[in-house]
């Protein structure tokens, strides 16, 4: 059986006096996860803001993997696949 299924994540940006905010909202088919990531630019650096627009978006999506591998691992402990001890969900993945 082939399935596919499209997920989408939208992000947005907002800067304010030197600061970076970003909102990253993951809609699945079941709900919806939400992250968020700041950046600050210091005084001394020079301003380029598309670095904290980089920086930003993405502490806004690590917080959004995080959310959904911890739901991947409640998921597979209620499906008797075992539970993960001390899951390390900011490791980058690689691909095989």
């Amino acid at each position: 059986m082939v399935r596919t299924l499209e997920w989408k994540v939208d992000v947005v940006l907002v800067e304010d006096d030197g600061t970076t905010r970003a909102r990253a909202r993951l809609a699945t088919g079941n709900g919806t996860i939400t992250g968020y990531g700041t950046a600050h630019c210091s005084p001394q650096d020079v301003d380029v803001p598309e670095i904290g627009e980089e920086l930003a978006a993405a502490r806004a999506m690590h917080s959004v993997v995080r959310q959904l591998m911890r739901a991947a691992d409640r998921d597979l402990e209620a499906v008797g696949a075992g539970t993960v001890s001390a899951p390390d969900y900011g490791r980058p993945y690689s691909a095989p």
